[in-house]
């Protein structure tokens, strides 16, 4: 029984050592080629296109920050002026 069990255990380390890959160096390099010709098939904006998307970005946010701000601005008034009415 152990024979068997040595021999299986045996294989089990054969085989392993046979199907060994590549090096992880070459699959870096080989993942590193692929990312480089993936970038290339890539449809990329133009610069100014980009530009005008990061404006309209930024006046949004802006625009958002504001009209936040005032909600918060009126909401934290009135709950402080509800606090005062029910302190008396």
């Amino acid at each position: 029984m152990a024979e068997n069990e040595k021999k299986v255990v045996e294989e089990k380390k054969e085989k392993k050592a046979k199907t060994k890959g590549p090096s992880i160096f070459s699959r870096i390099g080989s993942w590193f080629k692929s990312l480089r010709s993936e970038a290339r098939k890539v449809s990329w904006a133009s610069g100014s296109s980009v530009r005008k998307n990061t404006i309209i970005v930024i006046v949004c946010v802006v625009i958002l920050s504001a009209v936040i701000g005032v909600v918060d601005y009126l909401l934290s008034g009135s709950i402080n002026a509800l606090s005062d009415i029910i302190r008396g």
